[in-house]
């Protein structure tokens, strides 16, 4: 699945979430998180019956504190609730919910003391804020704060990829200070735009400088019918829409334009967790026809796919490039001559959808990341994950071993990670050749200067070289009509 992993990690199986009671304050904000919780909301810098935390923290039996200051909205989405859990599980950890009420009204000196912060911008929060508390309190961080602010910037995300080696799209920046400002560095004709002198032939992509507007244009040439493509976040089953009658680029504002890079018809969406690891999965790319593919429960289809060792060391680089151990970014396989791949947007904290395996993997190498920073000298590799639930053999399981004379096993049950097939279409067309006598000298020197002078041998003709002097044979026998 385009994973390096480690050596601890255990096959997936069924998981039950352990039931265990949330702790707020008498100020907390109400929040419906169904995994372990801390919400601390005073300002007087008490905890939960009245601790204070600035001299005890949430300490509690030695556990290693982790804090969670991200939006609630982060924070109650599945893949957080499925990591949160396997990480609390351990029992090596308590974790602690800031809470939106704590992170956007509360001064940074009443926030809860903790051992490791997960912390990541999304709309409405405060960066700079975290930033501050962070240098206050010195906790480790999983994904540091200060470069989450190149994120916010295309241009900038595209200059930092190439100082790391990373490839990128070719691609040109044009910044406007108002609306409609007139360039002199840009020039638009109807199949191509300039940009400092370098030119993009349509089609081309447009993109805002802007990280968080996420609509995209696509502009194609007129032999190919012209028109506008714009790409955009999902909307029900719709994730673009195509505008023939636009031509022109948009000049409202800054925009990054790059070359359009082929893919047939598949994006891939690859997640690090740390350096060591990257899954990697596969959609239908929105340029295609802009219908969103579900499965039967409403969730776009996408497949996992293996990364090669250079997408490998890509991933790498672009996590330690941003110093973002959990990282999401978008890879483009293209084939223009050669196979290559190159990185077009880096989106920071994100999460795979919907695979056990990810959130065991992922539960298991946070845990060895925060132990490894705080504790290393208790590090150990576990025999078996905590939320791991064998169901007891039926009986005629039982009865079956009984006869064979072997230990019933409790069964466990498997997760279906890919399947391959080898698919070959049955309709063909028939080839169009054409099969006949000649008897002209020069075509049957032709034949014998590229057969090796034998007379019943079959002679190719391929290359440029050879064509052209079939066709010159050929001119001389068939005049052209005049």
């Amino acid at each position: 699945m385009g994973c390096v992993h480690f050596s601890f990690l255990l096959p997936s199986v069924k998981h039950k979430a352990p039931q265990i009671p949330v702790l707020r304050s008498k100020n907390a904000q109400e929040t419906n998180i169904p995994f372990p919780a801390v919400t601390f909301g005073p300002t007087d810098g008490r905890g939960p019956e009245g601790m204070d935390r600035r001299n005890h923290g949430a300490h509690g039996g030695g556990k290693i504190r982790i804090g969670v200051c991200v939006m609630e909205k982060k924070v109650s989405c599945s893949p957080m609730e499925q990591i949160l859990e396997r990480l609390h599980a351990f029992g090596e950890f308590e974790i602690i919910i800031f809470g939106d009420k704590v992170i956007l009204e509360d001064p940074i000196e009443s926030w809860p003391l903790c051992d490791c912060l997960i912390a990541f911008y999304s709309a409405g929060y405060p960066l700079e804020k975290a930033e501050k508390y962070a240098v206050l309190r010195r906790p480790f961080l999983v994904n540091e704060l200060d470069p989450q602010y190149l994120l916010h910037d295309r241009s900038k995300v595209y200059e930092h990829l190439k100082l790391f080696g990373v490839p990128v799209p070719t691609y040109a920046v044009v910044r406007r200070e108002h609306p409609n400002q007139e360039l002199n560095y840009f020039i638009e004709q109807d199949d191509f735009i300039e940009i400092h002198g370098k030119r993009f032939c349509k089609p081309f992509v447009e993109k805002p400088i802007d990280g968080d507007d996420h609509n995209i244009m696509i502009y194609y040439p007129s032999y190919a019918g012209g028109g506008m493509k714009e790409l955009f976040r999902k909307v029900g089953n719709r994730s673009s829409e195509f505008y023939p009658e636009v031509r022109k680029v948009r000049r409202d504002g800054s925009y990054i334009y790059e070359e359009f890079m082929p893919t047939g018809g598949t994006d891939v969406k690859v997640y690090t967790i740390g350096p060591g690891y990257a899954h990697a999965e596969a959609r239908k790319s929105p340029v295609v026809d802009g219908v969103v593919m579900r499965n039967s429960d409403g969730k776009e289809v996408r497949y996992p796919v293996l990364l090669t060792p250079t997408e490998k060391q890509i991933a790498r680089n672009v996590c330690q490039a941003f110093r973002q151990a959990v990282c999401g970014f978008d890879l483009l396989r293209c084939d223009l001559g050669e196979a290559r791949s190159y990185v077009c947007d880096v989106n920071g904290w994100s999460f795979v959808k919907s695979s056990y395996k990810y959130y065991d993997d992922a539960a298991c190498i946070l845990r060895k990341m925060f132990l490894d920073e705080k504790a290393p000298h208790i590090y150990t590799i576990p025999a078996h994950l905590p939320w791991r639930i064998s169901e007891p053999a039926q009986p005629s399981d039982a009865v079956r071993n009984r006869e064979q004379g072997t230990v019933g096993i409790p069964t466990q049950s498997e997760e279906l990670r890919c399947v391959i097939a080898v698919i070959r279409h049955g309709d063909r067309t028939p080839k169009q050749k054409v099969k006949l006598k000649i008897t002209q000298e020069k075509l049957l020197k032709l034949m014998l200067k590229y057969n090796g002078g034998k007379a019943h041998a079959e002679a190719k003709l391929k290359s440029a070289l050879q064509l052209q002097d079939l066709l010159d044979a050929t001119r001389i026998l068939v005049p052209r009509a005049r």
